[in-house]
């Protein structure tokens, strides 16, 4: 029995993929928005750079994660007889050899 996918699938792919642009600059936002907020806590204006480079880090970290996401999807297919080409060479010389009989 073949499993159906859900009808808004390639519609919430999408969007997972434009999030990922989404949320680097949200997280860049936020770092900016820690680091306003520590240098008017302490009156140190380097503190805004510390805010910065979280923001930094947490869009690298998004980059990553959206990274491992695509890689094990990938390597699903890469297991898939439909996708590799030594299964279908083998399947083609099966199906030849049973035409000439």
């Amino acid at each position: 029995m073949k499993q159906e996918e859900p009808k808004l699938k390639k519609v919430v792919n999408a969007a997972d993929g434009l999030s990922l642009g989404i949320s680097m600059v949200v997280a860049v936002l936020i770092g900016v928005a820690i680091g306003l907020g520590l240098q008017k806590l302490t009156g140190a204006t380097w503190t805004l750079w510390i805010g910065v480079f979280i923001g930094i880090g947490a869009a690298v970290n998004n980059v990553y994660k959206a990274y491992v996401k695509q890689k094990a999807s990938l390597d699903e297919l890469a297991n898939d007889p439909r996708y590799n080409y030594k299964a279908n060479q083998e399947l083609q010389k099966k199906y030849d050899e049973e035409d000439d009989e």
